[in-house]
């Protein structure tokens, strides 16, 4: 099975838990991107959500969806989140932030009773760290920022956009993507990046994914915390 196919797959099967009535959080990226576009064909069918875009870019699939958005002033509460990762372990601990929206994604996860993640079978890894971990930085502190990671034994590396100048995300920050290797300890290091002023956001989610949907040789596996 491609990867194609195993991202639709896992997307498939989310749509399990989505019901008439929920708050829906929807993610980015292109495994997110399968997920929007069958909820818009369940909503054509008659299935009544709406939903909280992570991103400028999923705000633009759901509206070609025809997905009704809804956002914070209106509901503080999401009832599920269907999301994509670029890396998780077995503990369900992942690295976001490949598609830049990080920041949302993990304040539209943090507000969820559940949040699905789906995966290809290339996203599951034994220690987390083989993809560059993303932390967003106001552009103040970059260099400063930059430097802080390094000592902590990363490669770090400012995040360019199609221009050759730097990433801007969609709340206006940079992007440092910081290669460490082989994380230990992902929530050691994420209490050292969230104690670090000038950093807005990293793309460590410990403890946030409820279940995880990865697909595999024709099969979708759930995978679930303990």
């Amino acid at each position: 099975m491609s990867n194609e196919k195993e991202k639709e797959a896992a997307a498939k099967a989310a749509m399990h838990f989505v019901r008439d009535g929920m708050v829906v959080g929807l993610g980015t990226g292109s495994t997110a991107v399968f997920a929007i576009r069958m909820l818009g064909e369940r909503v054509k069918e008659g299935l009544k959500i709406a939903g909280i875009a992570t991103s400028k870019g999923s705000e633009k699939f759901a509206a070609e969806a025809n997905i009704p958005l809804t956002d914070f002033d209106h509901t503080q509460t999401i009832d599920v989140t269907i999301d994509g990762a670029d890396e998780f372990d077995l503990r369900l601990n992942l690295i976001k932030g490949g598609g830049g929206a990080l920041l949302r994604e993990k304040i539209v996860a943090s507000s969820s009773r559940q949040v699905v993640i789906i995966a290809d079978s290339s996203k599951q890894v034994a220690t987390l760290g083989k993809f560059p971990l993303p932390v967003e930085v106001i552009g103040f502190a970059q260099a400063l920022i930059a430097r802080k990671i390094s000592a902590l034994g990363a490669t770090v590396k400012l995040r360019q956009g199609a221009d050759g100048k730097a990433y801007i995300t969609d709340e206006g920050h940079h992007i440092l993507d910081c290669s460490f290797g082989s994380i230990a300890d992902p929530s050691g290091l994420a209490r050292q990046l969230s104690a670090m002023p000038g950093i807005v956001e990293h793309g460590l989610f410990i403890g946030m994914a409820s279940v995880i949907l990865v697909a595999k040789d024709g099969a979708v596996q759930e995978l679930r915390r303990g």
